[in-house]
């Protein structure tokens, strides 16, 4: 089987059927890996769910704020990842060598420091959220344990993007898999006696357990990037990557990270303003952003796929190229979420009523589900464009862009419609600002493919 990533590399040329098949052999491994993790988010919300309407509210609080931190964190391990490709695009791996080693040590420092501030914030987080006394101490308790995670996400998080750069995407799908399956079993056995802290502690057992599998493989076994059992022994110098590695990593890491801010204080915002909705409300928000994402997840996997294959094209000096590719990962994208839109339509009622069988929740969340559908084709076009500028390293403007969207359409317009139509009227206001921000980064494709360079 022909090497496409390694013809990139040559300067060799590829046909148009050639460009297709690279796009999709890099997505489907992604994809699947993407929509395992949410089937797992479904199983463990439906265990949840089924413990009561106040057991789902308390992780719902809590879970804007675990996608901020998780977006931090991820913003870290992306600007090495994104640094890892283009060295290989470049046929560098001694380069590239560097960056993993200095990379995850500075990663592992960052998480720690992360952790110990999250640790901190956890009693009180859930009467800042605005949470009722009955779901605060589970909310409290859930949120303490995704904290003392955060280490060995942040090293699965390095590793597999580093792994991923390389053009390797199959192994850290299969793996994720596996952590899928692991936090099923893990939840199925800890929830019945710890309640929610079992389904924190089911999905941080199994974190820790694929990151190690996922370091090993990285350190020892991946034939450009493993550092021990190497025979020429060749040093790794910290000079070299205080000087040119790190200041792009944080070139790329830290506009990221700042998107994920703008975003998780936004998911944080949104929930603010749901929260005096009350219980039902709060639960079935939560339930319906886990039963949407089945439907944008193929979206991030395919995003995965274009950062590794921009990113190697951009090493390679073959700008041309990544960017005719990007278009088509968008294009693709856009296709696959247009159908997964439709099918959540479709499916609306079923989709809830596995993850709650409370009837108050399953109609709510059905009627906003059925909503955000006609989002769901713009809202891939932001998710693999923002894939294709992470590959190229240009990250600033989509913060910028992110941050007119949520900031100046979602947020106020949730609030308004909110007092109006409650949780409907503040699902309209998110798809609204979707679609807004679709458009926003289709202009900007479109405008990064009219540069002369």
């Amino acid at each position: 089987m022909k090497d496409y990533l390694a013809a990139i590399r040559n300067g060799q040329k590829l046909s148009v059927k050639e460009q297709v098949l690279l796009i999709l052999r890099l997505s489907f491994p992604a994809i699947l890996a993407q929509v395992s993790s949410i089937i797992m988010q479904y199983i463990d919300a439906s265990m949840v769910g089924h413990l009561g309407a106040n057991a789902s509210a308390s992780i719902g609080l809590v879970s804007s704020t675990t996608w901020l931190v998780g977006g931090i964190i991820t913003a870290a391990a992306m600007g090495f990842s994104v640094c890892v490709a283009h060295r290989i695009g470049a046929r560098d791996e001694k380069g590239a060598r560097v960056i993993v080693k200095w990379g995850l040590i500075s990663c592992l420092i960052f998480s720690l420091v992360i952790m110990a501030a999250g640790v901190v914030v956890s009693p009180y987080l859930p009467t800042w959220m605005g949470g009722e006394e009955a779901i605060k101490k589970d909310a409290s308790s859930y949120f303490l344990i995704f904290v003392l995670s955060i280490p060995a996400r942040e090293m699965l998080f390095s590793s597999q993007g580093m792994i991923q750069s390389s053009g390797n995407i199959r192994v850290p799908s299969i793996l994720n898999i596996v952590m899928c399956a692991l936090d099923v079993l893990f939840n199925a056995l800890l929830i019945p006696y710890f309640g929610v802290m079992g389904a924190a502690l089911g999905t941080a057992i199994s974190f820790v357990i694929i990151a190690v599998v996922m370091m090993y493989i990285l350190l020892f076994r991946s034939p450009s990037l493993h550092l021990f059992g190497r025979e020429d022994k060749e040093q790794v110098s910290i000079g070299r990557f205080l000087e040119s590695e790190l200041p792009l990593a944080l070139k790329i890491a830290i506009p990221v990270a700042i998107d994920n801010i703008i975003m998780g204080f936004a998911y944080v915002a949104f929930t603010r303003i749901v929260s005096p909705f009350g219980t039902v409300s709060v639960a079935a928000n939560s339930f319906s952003i886990t039963a949407e994402s089945l439907c944008y997840m193929p979206g991030y996997g395919i995003g995965v796929a274009a950062t590794t294959i921009v990113g190697q094209c951009i090493g390679a000096r073959r700008k041309k190229l990544a960017k005719r590719l990007g278009w088509m990962a968008v294009i693709l994208g856009m296709g696959i979420m247009g159908v997964s839109g439709a099918l959540m339509w479709l499916f609306a009622p079923y989709m809830i009523g596995i993850l709650s069988p409370d009837k108050q929740i399953q109609s709510l969340g059905t009627q906003i589900l059925r909503i955000e559908a006609f989002a769901e084709p713009l809202y891939g076009a932001s998710i693999v464009a923002a894939g294709v500028f992470r590959g190229a390293g240009e990250t600033l403007l989509s913060s910028v862009l992110n941050l007119i969207s949520v900031w100046a359409v979602r947020i106020p317009l949730a609030y308004f419609l909110g007092m109006s139509y409650g949780l409907k009227g503040a699902w309209i206001a998110m798809c609204t600002e979707l679609c807004v921000r679709g458009l926003l980064f289709l202009i900007r494709l479109v405008l990064w493919n009219h540069k002369k360079k």
